[in-house]
């Protein structure tokens, strides 16, 4: 059972020095707490007219006159780092608040006003498991992830594609899908999680990026939500396959790819995976290293999901550890043979 309330765990001076060194600490305006003060709400429906998860809000005309400079500053400062001064041309279109989750995000759509083009941004209350989470993404993925952090505020990158959700209901029966793409890119997607111990990746909690090639068009599933970043106990929840949102596209796996096949993509997944680790020693070595020495997740989490993965891997490393990031650490070590 995922923990739909988790803990949120403050980020420490050392994570913080670490958020210096790499640039992800800025001077921001501390806005989360400014934007929870709003007038009105009404639930946001998605193009088609259906209701979604999301509430646009709404604020006094005095307060939003205060937000906005605030908003378009933190959104330039995530595009190009502050250089443009002049954000007379951005306007804040809509604020949408969630309410599901641990985060309780705010999302910001900003439009350019020269040429109606918009895009968005997340507003978080900071926590030291998701920004972890980001890290690892950063760090071991083939994605680049785009974030700032100010004390309590915690400001992340539109991360664009088709919700998960969304693709396997509408897409997965399409006659010109590549399905033995698909199944691919979400067995290494779903290896991915595990050994970096990224959980609860139901279908809401990833897109499907759809890119044409000059044959076929290319998928890649990516991860949206970093809360459950080495948080549960339950060795499960950390396989996407395991979660029944998934089922179609793990039948479909199964059904497209044989077993030589699964084996040939997860032990390319590996060999990128332990090239990245290789590129970013340095910057890995000291995530994980400040990971080990956190509290992440309550003690009986971590006994629990040691026992699992002692279990999983038929080995004892894990039994020793005593934090989340020392699993994560021994983990990613041992499946990547680093």
């Amino acid at each position: 059972m995922i923990s739909r309330r988790k803990n949120r765990y403050p980020v420490s001076p050392a994570l913080g020095q670490y958020l210096y060194r790499f640039d992800r600490l800025r001077n921001i305006p501390r806005i989360y707490e400014d934007l929870t003060r709003f007038a009105g709400s009404m639930p946001y429906e998605d193009p088609s007219g259906k209701e979604t998860l999301w509430l646009t809000v709404f604020y006094d005309p005095e307060h939003m006159r205060e937000l906005r400079p605030k908003l378009t500053k933190i959104y330039t400062e995530l595009k190009v780092s502050g250089h443009d001064t002049h954000h007379e041309h951005l306007q804040v279109d809509r604020i949408d608040f969630g309410e599901f989750g641990n985060s309780r995000p705010f999302r910001i759509r900003i439009t350019n006003l020269y040429n109606d083009n918009s895009d968005y941004f997340y507003v978080k209350h900071s926590d030291a498991s998701r920004i972890y989470g980001l890290e690892l993404e950063h760090i071991l993925s083939p994605n680049r992830i785009n974030y700032l952090i100010n004390e309590e505020t915690l400001i992340e990158e539109h991360i664009a594609g088709v919700p998960g959700d969304k693709f396997l209901k509408d897409y997965l029966n399409e006659p010109e899908l590549n399905r033995v793409r698909i199944a691919k890119e979400f067995t290494k997607f779903n290896e991915r999680c595990f050994i970096r111990l990224l959980g609860d990746m139901r279908s809401v909690n990833y897109i499907v990026e759809v890119t044409p090639d000059f044959e076929e068009v290319q998928y890649r599933v990516r991860p949206i939500d970093f809360d459950q970043q080495s948080y549960e106990g339950r060795g499960k929840t950390y396989l996407a396959y395991r979660f029944d949102s998934n089922r179609t596209v793990t039948r479909l796996a199964f059904e497209v790819l044989n077993r030589r096949s699964i084996q040939q993509y997860v032990a390319e997944e590996h060999a990128q995976m332990r090239q990245r680790a290789k590129v970013e020693r340095t910057r890995l070595k000291a995530l994980l290293g400040l990971m080990s020495r956190e509290e992440l997740a309550p003690r009986e989490h971590v006994a629990r999901l040691a026992l699992d993965l002692s279990k999983y891997h038929h080995d004892d490393v894990y039994r020793d550890c005593k934090t989340m990031g020392e699993l994560t650490a021994t983990h990613v070590s041992h499946m990547l043979e680093i």
